[in-house]
């Protein structure tokens, strides 16, 4: 729960400014392959990244807390145990793998639709996109995004492993070859690719747009006004501070509309990918 006093500050200040007031926004990014879906669920961004789009008066769609639907109040509903239905997954041939594939692809069919439906209803996307985690949803909800000409604004965040260059100078004080050697095994197996200048896939470079890549999100210069604990990603990006943070970036979205880079042009034009509606408000 928001302070009152910034509740209010934030009150008076969306009298001011609009564009954020009503817009509909989807929080993309890794669910199933992260370290724990409970800790993603309780303490991942998307908590963080709500209050604070919630608090300029937008709409945010969460897949950890979907909406509910008229009729049928639980559908696609999702929690830390959703994905155990891929336990039951087989590669084996014949009617038993049939059914048993088709078991898991129906299990999981309502929660890709109304993930789905909430990307195809918000206005923009913010997708957080790390290059160590798999995550097949979030690559769909981009692309789903992009045909529709809304804008995604892509985090891609530093990726370092410092237990592994711990573990890897520790074996090689101890002049440990034979552990050195599993290491680097493992190292190529998994694989462990660092990538610390947080550089994202070429492919989503001209799909997302130049204007639309941040490095992280900027939470400290936030925390105090909104009350968040701390979490893991605080210690990351203090040890690394974003040159190109989210949230200023969106807290400059409540009063002015973003400019895109015109290369050929070499000067900034208007971004038509914005399109944040003008809706009446329902009349008492």
């Amino acid at each position: 729960m928001l302070p009152l006093l910034f509740r209010a500050h934030y009150a008076r200040a969306m009298k001011e400014h609009h564009f954020l007031r009503g817009a509909r926004v989807y929080l993309s990014g890794p669910m199933d392959f992260v370290a724990s879906r409970a800790d993603e669920k309780k303490l991942g961004w998307r908590n963080r990244i709500g209050d604070f789009l919630r608090a300029h008066g937008a709409i945010v769609f969460d897949p950890w807390f979907k909406p509910g639907v008229r009729g049928t109040q639980q559908y696609g509903l999702e929690d830390i145990h959703t994905v155990d239905v891929r336990e039951t997954w087989t590669f084996e041939q014949g009617q038993a793998g049939d059914e048993r594939r088709s078991q898991c692809a129906e299990r999981f069919w309502e929660t890709l639709h109304i993930d789905l439906r909430m990307v195809d209803t918000s206005d923009f996307t913010i997708a957080y996109v790390p290059t160590n985690i798999y995550s097949v949803g979030t690559v769909h909800e981009i692309v789903l995004s992009r045909l529709q000409w809304k804008p995604v604004l892509f985090v891609s965040p530093p990726v370092t492993f410092p237990a592994l260059d711990l573990l890897r100078a520790h074996l090689e004080e101890r002049k440990d070859a034979h552990a050195l050697q599993l290491l680097d095994k493992l190292s190529s197996d998994v694989p462990i690719k660092p990538n610390p200048r947080a550089i994202p896939s070429l492919w989503y470079m001209p799909l997302v747009g130049s204007g639309n890549f941040f490095d992280g999100f900027g939470f400290a210069d936030y925390r105090e006004k909104f009350n968040w604990s701390e979490i893991p990603m605080d210690e990351r990006e203090k040890d690394q501070p974003p040159q190109n943070p989210l949230l200023p970036f969106l807290e400059r979205l409540t009063h002015e509309l973003p400019q895109r880079w015109d290369n050929r042009l070499k000067k900034y034009v208007p971004n038509d990918d914005w399109l944040l509606w003008e809706l009446d408000e329902p009349r008492s």
